[in-house]
């Protein structure tokens, strides 16, 4: 049995006023954010391959990062979609060129969530032996709020049912595979969430403790967050 990691390295950001720059390449204390990420996938012994999901002119750049920052379990890369689900498929695509069994599972995680722990990751597959997927969550402390024009209040949700999903997500390898390519292209590139194609299937999604450490990397104030928690490290 292979656990397989996928990275999602394909996209750029549009909220970091960085231009056409990635961020997860720009440098915090002179290392990548991406590789940040990589090396919490490389020091859990459960994960097996890497496969990393990203746009064909910076992959030559990130084996030379691999290579500075000895990210050993890389096995391809898979080229960026036009969604992130059809990324997604890309890179369970590149697992199966390998894959030799049904027992084999999958993590996907994001590029930009550098702060992921090696216990979440662990915690995730070790779900996969009594479901078929697993999903990180956080429990909703503020009060929600329903509303319809951004104006006036529909509907008061209770905070109690609400959680906030997180990557990274885990499933079986062939199951979850199959599904993404029986979708339509179309319907492909409408799923948000990486586990709302797994529930809309049917899939046993298991839910576990999220972590608040292992935000996502979207704004301004995240980089300077993630640069304050990383001070002195790299």
């Amino acid at each position: 049995m292979m656990n397989y990691a996928v990275i999602l390295s394909g996209g750029i950001g549009t909220r970091m006023r960085m231009g056409s720059f990635p961020k997860q390449y720009l440098e915090v204390n002179k290392k990548p954010i991406l590789i940040y990420t990589l090396e919490h996938f490389q020091e859990t012994p459960e994960i097996d391959r890497i496969v990393i999901v990203a746009a064909d002119a910076w992959q030559e750049q990130i084996r030379k990062w691999m290579v500075q920052y000895g990210i050993t379990k890389f096995e391809r890369f898979a080229p960026a979609g036009e969604t992130r689900q059809e990324s997604i498929l890309n890179g369970l695509e590149a697992c199966m060129v390998t894959s030799e069994t049904e027992k084999d599972n999958v993590i996907i995680h994001d590029g930009v969530r550098p702060m992921v722990s090696s216990e979440l990751i662990r915690n995730c597959l070790a779900a996969l032996s009594e479901h078929e997927g697993c999903m990180p969550v956080l429990p909703m402390n503020d009060t929600i709020y329903q509303s319809s024009d951004g104006k006036s209040i529909d509907h008061l949700l209770e905070r109690s049912t609400l959680y906030a999903g997180q990557a990274p997500e885990a499933f079986h390898l062939w199951k979850y595979t199959r599904i993404n390519r029986e979708m339509p292209v179309h319907e492909l590139a409408k799923v948000k969430g990486t586990s709302e194609i797994a529930y809309q299937n049917a899939m046993d999604v298991t839910l576990i403790p999220g972590d608040d450490r292992n935000f996502k990397i979207t704004t301004q104030s995240d980089l300077e967050r993630f640069r304050s928690l990383t001070e002195g490290e790299a």
